[in-house]
């Protein structure tokens, strides 16, 4: 017969670790600006994020083998009401292949 085993407490002694300040009650939380801009972005990078923001959302079709000026024009023709600020954009810098091409550009079809 083997010998009868003790508790496991009896070779690893119970550790009791101090009481943290536990949130378990929610605190109402601030509420959510819409659309809140990250401090000390330039305007260059603010507008590349709306146009990333634009070509990103499938609302305006695809945006792959157009650039983000034909996509909007497409959206337009077609009632879908893309953002007139990103006509704005498009047009304020119409030189810049970063605003004129949309995020895919660097990836083969």
């Amino acid at each position: 017969m083997t010998a009868k085993r003790g508790l496991i407490t009896d070779t690893f002694k119970a550790v009791k670790r101090a009481k943290r300040d536990r949130r378990d009650k929610k605190s109402p939380s601030p509420p959510a600006a819409a659309d809140p801009e990250p401090p000390g972005l330039s305007e260059r990078e603010t507008d590349l994020q709306e146009l990333k923001k634009f070509d990103l959302d499938w609302q305006f079709g695809p945006c792959t083998g157009i650039n983000r000026l034909q996509r909007w024009e497409r959206a337009a023709l077609h009632g879908l009401d893309p953002p007139q600020e990103i006509k704005s954009i498009l047009l304020k810098e119409s030189t810049d292949p970063d605003y004129i091409q949309c995020l895919w550009r660097d990836y083969a079809l």
